[in-house]
């Protein structure tokens, strides 16, 4: 069964199904907690927080679980720090909010020009995010690209 049809059976619809298929295929399944480029301890699907330790050994299952709880708390934040989004826009910046973290977001000049109603002008934001710890990330590229072009969709 492919990611859609398990996020699906998750309960996920819509631009959630969607995003939480953009953030699966950009942070790709690691069935084990590993280091990231900058240094912080991940799992599964881009998995952070303090309950992730290098050593944890996942189930597929674990994973899919932890990926649908995380894009509804995520899809929570985004939707209080927005102004209603169209569905492109909505794919695209519940991926970057799970990427980088709702406190980055909130202080993002992408939300600020989103805010200002500058909706082409924060999709175009999202080009900027392509670096960690000051170092161009390749996967990064591909993903805000992906992210602007569902962003820059129905605008």
């Amino acid at each position: 069964m492919n990611i859609k049809s398990r996020l699906m059976a998750l309960g996920l619809s819509g631009a959630l199904l969607t995003g939480g298929v953009l953030v699966a295929t950009s942070e790709g399944e690691m069935l084990h907690s590993y280091v990231d480029p900058v240094g912080i301890e991940t799992a599964c699907f881009g998995q952070t927080g303090h309950n992730i330790k290098l050593g944890m050994v996942f189930t597929n299952e674990q994973c899919l679980d932890m990926l649908s709880s995380s894009l509804k708390t995520f899809d929570r934040e985004l939707v209080k720090l927005t102004p209603p989004l169209s569905e492109g826009e909505h794919i695209a910046y519940l991926s970057f909010i799970y990427n980088i973290g709702a406190d980055a977001f909130r202080t993002s000049t992408l939300r600020k020009k989103l805010l200002a109603g500058d909706r082409v002008g924060a999709c175009n934001e999202l080009s900027r995010w392509v670096y960690a710890k000051k170092k161009k990330l390749p996967g990064l590229i591909i993903r805000r690209s992906n992210e602007r072009r569902y962003c820059l969709r129905d605008l």
